[in-house]
């Protein structure tokens, strides 16, 4: 609970710190963020790496971890349509290409934003767009600031599953640091693979 609170806090005290205007320069840099990221995901890649057991941990994923982003898909597509009864007046393809995007915000809301602006003009494909990126990014931030209490709930699974494609970055070093097991990162890797692979086939189906 003190690491959500933690995280929590250092966004609230970012958000503020931007408003002020006092921020340098470099930290407005676009690419520190994934630099950021990509130095968390080296550090858990080296633990990985440097575990004895570490071809027995890739060989212990089961047809259940398997099916594990399967499930995601199926359960997210299942929520988003009870959310289209909610907000009836918008169209039930528009609002399934909005959950389809499994956390990816980036990806999600230009894609959107680019296939639906043939047909409902570039005005309303960008306000899509935009909802699909708040959408988005407000499951990655549940996401992430929930790992602790989900993994104690529902099991490492539950985390990974809730993260979307945050399970195998931006949320994998917290749903490691919640579970205790090097044996969740191949399973929370795999899981995030499937559903980028699936964001842009879904979004495409949905929106067109």
């Amino acid at each position: 609970m003190k690491n959500n609170l933690s995280l929590l806090l250092a966004l609230i005290g970012g958000i503020f710190v931007g408003m002020s205007g006092i921020a340098p320069d470099w930290m407005h840099d676009e690419s520190l963020p994934m630099m950021v990221l990509c130095v968390l995901i080296l550090q858990v890649g080296i633990g990985v790496g440097a575990m004895d057991n570490l071809t027995a941990m890739f060989r212990s994923i089961n047809i259940k971890m398997l099916l594990l982003p399967l499930f995601t898909i199926v359960g997210t597509l299942l929520f988003t349509l009870f959310a289209f009864f909610i907000f009836h007046h918008e169209s039930m393809f528009d609002v399934m290409a909005l959950g389809s995007g499994f956390g990816y915000y980036s990806l999600s809301s230009v894609l959107i934003a680019q296939l639906k602006a043939a047909t409902v003009g570039v005005a309303a494909a960008t306000q899509l767009g935009t909802i699909a990126l708040l959408t988005n990014v407000t499951r990655e931030l549940l996401s992430l600031f929930s790992c602790q209490i989900l993994t104690k709930k529902g099991g490492s699974l539950a985390a990974i599953s809730t993260a979307g494609i945050g399970s195998m970055d931006v949320c994998l070093p917290s749903i490691l640091h919640a579970s205790g097991d090097q044996r969740v990162v191949p399973v929370a890797v795999f899981h995030g693979l499937i559903l980028e692979i699936s964001i842009p086939m879904l979004i495409t189906l949905f929106c067109s």
